[in-house]
């Protein structure tokens, strides 16, 4: 399997198939630190990064909001003083696709800069 974070987002349709519990799992093991969690019925993957001051992750959100720009992905961004929470999952299915997993990968890697 190809690491995530070199992975390309591809265009989803509403009714491109989401990823079944086998997908799940095997892309999970990339991810690990990401959880799934299910709010209003969606399956999504979600994260809290820690960072020492608001500037800090007011940063990290500006770096997850250009990545998710160039890949044309978007997430739920909650920026608070000391963390910011990343949530992915893919609207037009309501719920998680392989992009949500890439952009995982890829969040996590600006994490590691």
């Amino acid at each position: 399997m190809l690491r995530l974070p070199a992975m390309k987002c591809e265009a989803c349709h509403k009714g491109a198939p989401k990823v079944t519990e086998a997908e799940m799992a095997e892309l999970g093991k990339q991810v690990p630190n990401w959880t799934v969690v299910n709010r209003e019925n969606i399956l999504r993957l979600e994260r809290v990064f820690s960072f020492d001051t608001f500037v800090e992750a007011l940063e990290f959100t500006n770096k997850v909001g250009a990545i998710a720009e160039e890949e044309g992905h978007h997430p739920a961004l909650l920026t608070e003083w000391g963390k910011v929470t990343v949530t992915w999952w893919t609207h037009k299915i309501e719920g998680l696709h392989r992009n949500d997993f890439i952009m995982a990968a890829k969040t996590d890697e600006l994490s590691a800069a």
